[in-house]
């Protein structure tokens, strides 16, 4: 059985009692929105200015434009690439005509409702239930489903994690993640530069109060920006299911199948690039003992690449509810 406009009834929106079409309304969640882009915004400022200040203090001058220049070309190659080396490392394969129309109607029922393009689809051969979005932009965007999620999910629930997926696209995520990834790993690598040869600054060796404030960069400076770059990936996971909710009108959905992501990525393991694994909806690498933050302190929290699921769930209903 389908509606007049041939979209089955399992894969309409949910319409909530007092409410427009989309059953929740956008407008109130707009400072909320703009505060959680400018904690994004701020927090990827706070890792650049890492990276240059890192390349001074190791390098003088001199090393502050070698960080420039590792920054640049870290991030441009990121940004025309960054798609295909993701889907590389998750081992996702395109999705042909027809191969799974489910997932074809769905996404492209979301791309129009929000105005976006049709991403390019695949599908990753893993029993775990999961799924990510990767692309520079909405026009470069690619969306990719795991075996274990089409066997798992309903169609609402489906239609709720892929609207999560395609709100990472409509935010540029991928992009500010990418930045962010590629940023860290450049700092990284310079400050291993430094310690086995330095930047090519004068640099005074016989200070022991330089030479301890050298170790320390190279040791603190990485760190700092691991758990940096984690922040950023924690908050745009928040924002994504916030504006996939929106676009379904439907946060219990999504609440629902985040709730079996959490019991289904626990159990069953995905051989997964661990650098790609905070593209995903929920922590690919959690059956493997990494924490997720769910207790919601100390230091698991700090350097969990994922918000914790109970958490994001009650959100979601407090959003079912209209609580803000």
């Amino acid at each position: 059985m389908t509606t007049a406009q041939g979209t089955p009834p399992e894969l309409r929106p949910l319409e909530w009692p007092g409410t427009p079409h989309a059953g929740l309304s956008r407008d109130p969640d707009t400072l909320h929105d703009m505060t959680n882009n400018l904690k994004t915004v701020g927090l990827l400022g706070l890792l650049g200015g890492l990276f240059i200040a890192a390349g001074a203090a190791l390098g003088g001058q001199s090393g502050a434009t070698v960080a420039l220049v590792f920054a640049a070309l870290f991030n441009f190659a990121m940004y025309f690439f960054s798609d295909r080396l993701a889907l590389a490392a998750a081992r996702a394969t395109p999705i042909q005509p027809g191969q799974l129309p489910n997932v074809e109607m769905i996404v492209s029922s979301l791309a129009s409702r929000e105005g976006l393009p049709m991403p390019r689809l695949y599908v990753i051969d893993s029993p775990q239930p999961n799924a990510f979005a990767t692309g520079r932009s909405p026009s470069h965007a690619a969306v990719a489903v795991t075996r274990g999620i089409l066997e798992l999910m309903s169609n609402q629930e489906l239609e709720g994690v892929l609207a999560h997926e395609m709100a990472h696209v409509k935010n540029r995520d991928i992009l500010i993640a990418s930045v962010a990834a590629t940023i860290a790993a450049a700092l990284s690598f310079l400050t291993r530069m430094a310690f086995w040869g330095g930047l090519g600054g004068r640099r005074d060796d016989n200070n022991p109060a330089g030479a301890i404030g050298a170790i320390i960069g190279i040791i603190v400076a990485p760190i700092a920006a691991m758990v940096i770059q984690m922040a950023i990936s924690r908050s745009r996971e928040f924002q994504a299911d916030r504006s996939g909710a929106e676009t379904t009108g439907s946060p219990l959905a999504l609440a629902a199948a985040l709730q079996k992501l959490e019991a289904g990525t626990s159990r069953v393991p995905m051989d997964v690039n661990p650098a790609v694994s905070q593209l995903f909806i929920a922590d690919p690498l959690k059956a493997f003992g990494r924490g997720d933050g769910r207790k919601g302190n100390g230091l698991t929290r700090l350097f969990s690449t994922h918000p914790p699921i109970p958490e994001r769930v009650a959100r979601l209903e407090q959003m079912a509810m209209g609580i803000r």
